[in-house]
């Protein structure tokens, strides 16, 4: 395997925290390319009147994009190291943005979707992937504030993408920041580093790990991947109908301009929820990944998906009151964004270190399968005047992937992990890092 090219042995300029801070930074920069999506729905709409339905398909490209092609990015980062293929990254990410801010057809703004899907898919894959490397000790601590640069990134630039759709268009709007977030990106990708084993901590982590590294092959193979998949899919599912309809939902519940009052600050009921949800979306992956170190990755995932199903279902019923929605929506994103620590570190755990980018690229596909559905979100809505049977089924989806953390995957897990301890372990197979 080749390291980057500066020298795997030395110990990158700040240590492993400061390559997990670039790594949070970078994600943070190409947050707004699914998060701050939803502000540029209704405009679109109101300019081209290609219809939501339409638009959003560039929402489920983006997604695809982003996600299916991580584990071949995923691959090219465990051959070369980090750094190469964040800056490509960086400078893909620039360009979706300039392209949608001249897109005058659909055709456009869906190629600009597949562009920035494959620069944000590897800025994504390779920041969670080196956090996995570099932190053997602390996977779903590392990979939760990884995930929270994603999650929470968007926070600081939720009010000025929205002022400036305002003043400016949300043409300007797509140039300035695209160009702005593509360039720190691009920086930064300069200081990324491959971890060497020397330079990892000696000492375990509390929760019990494979003795082996699967390659991706070996992995695709196992049944415990499979569970973890379809219950990425599932959760997964839920949350992305809520990223990408929010405005959407806001308007059909006749809130997006109303005024919302909490703790003395006052705002539009869509800006608050936006700015909340982000902020809560990004602090539960380190929270909920900072639990899952201490009492296992499975009961972590119970309690998550279970406090998602209950949110959602309050949602239905009482998100149309202003006040309700904006707190509503962030318990909604707050036990949904965890899946993005607690997946990759689960899997990391079950897989090992020497190929975590690309095995949990794999796993991180699962999200594109699951943007495939959200735009049948519209049709439902469409068809049937309501969003109601859109928040059933997203709190039903959690239920059932709550209880196959327990009584699914958490036995399977367990025997696999005997299993390998039980085994000789072979030269390919042997776990340096863990």
């Amino acid at each position: 395997m080749q390291h980057d090219s500066s020298g795997a042995q030395s110990a990158p300029l700040g240590g492993r925290w400061m390559q997990l801070v670039i790594g949070v930074i970078c994600m943070s920069m190409i947050a707004n390319l699914q998060y701050g999506w939803t502000l540029f729905v209704n405009p679109i709409e109101e300019k081209y009147h290609w219809g939501r339905a339409a638009i959003q398909v560039a929402f489920t490209i983006f997604v695809v994009t982003e996600t299916w092609l991580v584990p071949v990015e995923g691959w090219f980062v465990d051959k070369f190291g980090p750094r190469i293929v964040v800056l490509i990254g960086g400078v893909l990410c620039a360009l979706a943005w300039v392209i949608n801010s001249f897109a005058d057809s659909l055709a456009l703004l869906y190629i600009g979707a597949a562009v920035g899907g494959i620069g944000a898919g590897g800025v994504y894959g390779t920041c969670v992937g080196n956090a996995l490397k570099w932190f053997p000790d602390r996977r779903g601590l590392a990979a939760g504030l990884t995930a929270a640069g994603f999650g929470a990134g968007s926070a600081l630039t939720v009010v000025p993408i929205a002022n400036m759709i305002q003043t400016s268009g949300f043409e300007q709007t797509f140039l300035v920041f695209g160009l702005g977030q593509g360039l720190i990106v691009f920086a930064l990708a300069w200081f990324l580093k491959e971890p060497h084993p020397d330079l990892l901590p000696k000492t375990k982590s509390n929760i019990v790990q494979s003795r082996r590294s699967y390659t991706p092959q070996e992995t695709l193979k196992s049944p415990v991947f499979w569970v973890m998949y379809l219950m990425f899919v599932m959760v997964a599912a839920g949350g992305l109908m809520a990223t990408a309809q929010l405005g959407p939902i806001a308007k059909d519940f006749h809130l997006d301009g109303a005024p919302v009052s909490i703790l003395g600050l006052t705002l539009p009921a869509l800006t608050f929820a936006l700015t909340i949800d982000r902020v809560l979306n990004g602090v539960t992956r380190p929270f909920f990944g900072w639990v899952s170190d201490h009492i296992g990755r499975e009961n972590t995932m119970f309690v998550a998906f279970a406090i998602e199903a209950v949110g959602i279902l309050a949602l239905n019923h009482w998100g149309q009151n202003p006040v309700a929605f904006v707190i509503l929506t962030g318990l909604v994103f707050f036990a949904w964004g965890e899946i993005y620590s607690l997946f990759p570190s689960c899997c990391a755990d079950s897989f090992g270190s020497k190929f975590a980018t690309t095995n949990a690229g794999l796993l991180y596909t699962a999200k594109g399968t699951a943007s495939l559905v959200v735009p049948f979100a519209n049709v439902i809505v469409s068809s049937t005047g309501s969003w109601q049977a859109v928040f059933f089924f997203a709190a039903a989806v959690n239920a059932i992937a709550a209880f196959m953390a327990l009584f699914i995957l958490k036995p399977m897990r367990a025997r696999q992990i005997a299993e390998d301890t039980r085994q000789p372990v072979g030269k390919l197979a042997t776990e340096g890092a863990d």
